[in-house]
């Protein structure tokens, strides 16, 4: 394997804008192209990006291609004895109503057409461990190109690519279309009545109040620009209705041949309505094809590192699989009223506590986060009333960023001085493929909105 560089050249570019004394004309164009495209900005109206980018090379970009693709085909054949073992499928402890759901057929043969593999990343060793996995509202598909293409508006960036002739960037959104166009045309009823196999009427399908509108605008006109519709859908709004004898899924603006379900199957269950039963109706009877169905579930929740950790993976996964998850699939638990939690309580910094759920990474809980004793003891006791999971923290890997934004700094400090943030790479699959880098980093925690988190662009340089 060739050696690791990308340290060393996040290092190089903060070099670059202390020469330029912070690139102040950097940061304001940034903010401007961000402003027009994508804002990105606290409730305070502070910057939430980083001006210094995630610099990856060729050795990191094989380690997390490996890395993501390995886990992929782990979490393809969990999902599938899922679907055909009741004892499997009890261990994710999902609520009755979502586990029904996941098993309605989709239609086509790929388990998880989308994932983004969240994973804690050393740039010097090369190693990982993964720390979540998003199936449903896997965020992060726009942003980190929005912020690569802000931080190529400065003049730390010509300088720096000046030096490196051969930089790449991801587009993660035109991956995701077109595995969203590949899932469509393997669907069984891809051509049938007045579908079209390769311009479908796509539904973009969420709650109103939880989805990502600038995420969502971004795709909608990526997909216009080759000639596929697509809308944003409030799942409210969903129904079905005949019409020449023939039944199908419709909004107030028509019918919806695809759904790119980003509603999270929890929340349909929390918020119950006819735009929910309407869309599961569509699913069933192949009315529409639903990318993910509902199938994808069961890898979104946070049981899922305890089930990877429990014998009955034994019989699932090869050896070289199995040894992948016990070096990269941080230990865990499901927590009863009956769990034994004296080594978690006296072993307090190298726990987090996650609800039972969908993983979302602001809502875990770290022993080592400002808590007393007694606080962490009341913590453990809640999750096990509740079933939560809890996992092994993993340090995260630290680095000097500099943030971006034209915005000074709360504290006053001098915005060319970088402060130490820990790192978080998301890792996007795309029907199994390595597809791209979402990367963002925090002040003081790698999850959780109070770490003053910043979204990063991403480079790979190919030297």
């Amino acid at each position: 394997m060739s050696k690791l560089r990308g340290r060393a050249l996040e290092d190089e570019f903060c070099g670059i804008v202390r020469e330029l004394g912070g690139d102040a004309e950097g940061r304001a164009a940034g903010d401007a192209y961000l402003e027009a495209s994508h804002p990105i900005v606290e409730h305070d109206g502070t910057s939430t990006w980083a001006l210094t980018p995630k610099v990856l090379g060729t050795a990191e970009i094989e380690i997390l291609t490996e890395a993501a693709e390995t886990m992929g085909r782990i979490l393809e054949k969990v999902t599938k004895r899922y679907l055909v073992d009741p004892d499997l499928r009890a261990l994710f402890g999902l609520d009755p109503r979502a586990e029904e759901l996941t098993l309605i057929p989709t239609g086509y043969e790929q388990v998880i057409p989308f994932a983004r593999l969240d994973v804690l990343f050393n740039e010097e060793t090369g190693d990982f461990a993964f720390a979540g996995v998003s199936t449903d509202s896997a965020v992060g598909t726009t942003v980190s190109v929005d912020v690569t293409r802000a931080i190529q508006r400065t003049e730390s960036y010509r300088r720096f690519a000046e030096r490196h002739r051969s930089i790449e960037t991801f587009d993660i959104a035109d991956g995701m279309i077109a595995a969203l166009r590949e899932t469509y045309q393997s669907w069984a009823n891809a051509d049938a009545g007045t579908h079209h196999p390769e311009r479908p009427v796509v539904g973009i399908v969420d709650y109103a109040e939880s989805a990502s509108e600038g995420e969502f605008a971004d795709l909608i006109e990526r997909m216009a620009d080759e000639g596929v519709f697509a809308r944003f859908v409030d799942i409210r709004d969903l129904r079905i209705e005949e019409a020449a004898g023939t039944r199908r899924l419709v909004d107030s603006q028509g019918p919806i041949a695809c759904v790119y379900r980003r509603a999270l199957v929890g929340e349909m269950i929390e918020k119950p309505c006819e735009g929910v039963d309407a869309l599961v109706e569509a699913t069933r009877r192949g009315l529409a094809c639903v990318i993910g169905g509902f199938r994808t579930w069961p890898a979104s929740v946070n049981s899922l590192f305890a089930v990877l950790h429990s014998e009955a993976v034994e019989s699932i996964l090869d050896p070289i699989e199995l040894a992948f998850v016990r070096a990269h699939v941080p230990e865990a638990h499901v927590l009863t009223r009956d769990s034994d939690i004296n080594r978690c309580l006296s072993e307090q910094d190298d726990w987090l506590v996650r609800p039972a759920g969908p993983y979302r990474a602001p809502e875990t809980v770290a022993g080592v986060d400002r808590m007393d004793r007694d606080e962490w003891w009341r913590v453990l006791l809640a999750a096990c009333e509740e079933g939560a999971t809890i996992v092994r923290r993993d340090p995260a890997y630290r680095t000097p960023v500099i943030v971006g934004g034209a915005t000074p700094r709360p504290d006053g400090s001098d915005p060319a001085e970088p402060i130490e943030a820990n790192n978080l790479l998301g890792l996007f699959l795309f029907r199994g493929k390595f597809g791209g880098v979402y990367a963002r980093c925090a002040y003081e925690g790698v999850m959780g909105e109070w770490g003053h988190r910043l979204d990063m662009g991403c480079l790979v340089v190919n030297e």
